[in-house]
């Protein structure tokens, strides 16, 4: 049985712990409201780019970022958390990224992993996969610019023969309470129903939008200079950067979110186990003082 001095001691490190917990949790609920908000501004922008991009899909099996196939590998973008203590989170993206690897692998398909995050790369660099760790750091910042700057190498890698095919794996954020892992097509853009009004393109909430009608009801009564096939030359590439940076805030509210819900549980874990020494304390401390009396009233205490 521990002494009432060792119970102590565990008492005060249990207490320090819970401090902790308990303060990241309300750090990492402040972080889930600030990206709520970023994706709240961001939302509005998308769903009208996208709905201008609906109706110019016709077009699309001409563009350049449509063509599929090729002798390139596949890159897969994996997005992670920097640090720990969010639960599952990040060994969820490394157990679907093993999976992803794998059919690919299956298929005769080499593959170039893109990691987003340190716990990702650690997992793919352990995994031995050809990895390109150069934005690595963008999970941190989270920046509609570090966004642009990855989807423009994957666009690069796509139309110089490098890649045959760009996807996402990536936690999509749906609740507090819920995210679920997704791996999206990224590249080719061949499929218009990308385009529609709830795509997947990273949406966050898209039935909760209340952005009301869409401009593409009335596309047909606008003129479009110089051309639908040009404008669509300009505004798809900003919808891939766009595509990727929604995917960014996804897994960053949901890494914010996994911690939020991993620090309550460590803190009512550590609020119970503090109850129980508490009690344990308190028991041996008055078996010791009723030791004591008794000693007492026996006139053995010297």
């Amino acid at each position: 049985m521990s002494s009432l001095k060792e119970i102590k001691a565990r008492i005060a490190s249990v207490g320090s712990t819970l401090k902790i917990t308990s303060a990241m949790k309300m750090v990492s609920s402040a972080k889930l409201r600030k990206v709520q908000n970023v994706i709240a501004g961001h939302e509005a922008y998308k769903s009208a780019l996208l709905d201008i991009l609906s109706e110019l899909a016709g077009y699309l099996p001409e563009s350049e970022f449509a063509a599929g196939g090729g002798a390139g590998s596949v890159a897969v973008v994996a997005f992670s958390s920097n640090t720990s203590l969010c639960g599952a989170f990040n060994s969820n993206v490394a157990r679907a990224l093993d999976k992803e690897v794998a059919a690919l692998v299956a298929e005769g398909r080499a593959v170039t992993v893109f990691p987003v995050g340190e716990k990702v790369a650690k997992a793919a660099h352990r995994a031995g996969y050809s990895v390109d760790d150069t934005y690595t750091a963008v999970a941190d910042k989270g920046t509609f610019s570090d966004a642009s700057g990855l989807a423009e190498r994957l666009m690069k890698g796509y139309l110089e023969g490098e890649f045959c095919r760009v996807v996402l794996l990536y936690t999509r954020y749906i609740s507090a309470a819920r995210q679920q892992i997704t791996v999206e097509e990224f590249l080719p853009v061949a499929d218009s129903s990308r385009f529609a009004a709830d795509a997947a393109c990273g949406s966050l909430h898209a039935e909760d939008s209340d952005a009301g009608p869409g401009f593409a009801d009335d596309f047909e009564e606008f003129i479009v200079e110089p051309s639908k096939k040009e404008l669509l030359a300009k505004l798809l590439p900003l919808a891939l950067h766009t595509q990727v940076y929604a995917t960014l805030l996804s897994s960053s509210a949901s890494e914010h979110a996994a911690r939020m819900i991993a620090m309550q549980t460590a803190t009512d874990n550590a609020t119970d186990l503090l109850a129980e020494l508490q009690l344990t304390y308190n028991k041996q401390r008055q078996q010791a003082i009723t030791e004591e009396l008794t000693d007492i009233s026996n006139g053995k205490l010297v």
